[in-house]
């Protein structure tokens, strides 16, 4: 005899679903701020979240092992972590250019015109 698999109730979609929809409303509202830091945390963060729910709920990861969960959510931290770790880098580099060379007066040559 099979047996049958787990059932989740529907009611937690339909939160999730309310959820993203109004997480999907703050977002499109942040199209009326003037740009900036904040307009651009509050883009990253509301989409963060739809992110997070949808893979959460929608795609079962709320209900996997540990194991399973560090196996696919650690590669994609690793990652953020080294883009991170290279942006610092690049702003060191950066600083160590133009306090030993100063600034660069170079300006970039048009082609086709010598």
């Amino acid at each position: 005899m099979a047996e049958e698999g787990q059932q989740h109730p529907l009611k937690i979609y339909w939160i999730m679903w309310g959820a993203l929809f109004v997480l999907s409303g703050f977002s499109y509202a942040t199209d009326f701020m003037d740009d900036g830091a904040v307009r651009t945390f509050l883009i990253l963060l509301f989409m963060m979240l739809k992110a997070g729910g949808i893979t959460w709920i929608f795609m079962h990861m709320g209900w996997e092992r540990l194991a399973l969960k560090v196996a696919i959510l650690g590669p994609p931290v690793a990652i953020l972590v080294l883009i991170w770790l290279m942006s610092l880098e690049g702003l060191y580099i950066e600083d160590t250019r133009v306090e030993y060379y100063g600034e660069s007066t170079m300006e970039p040559e048009t082609p086709g015109h010598h």
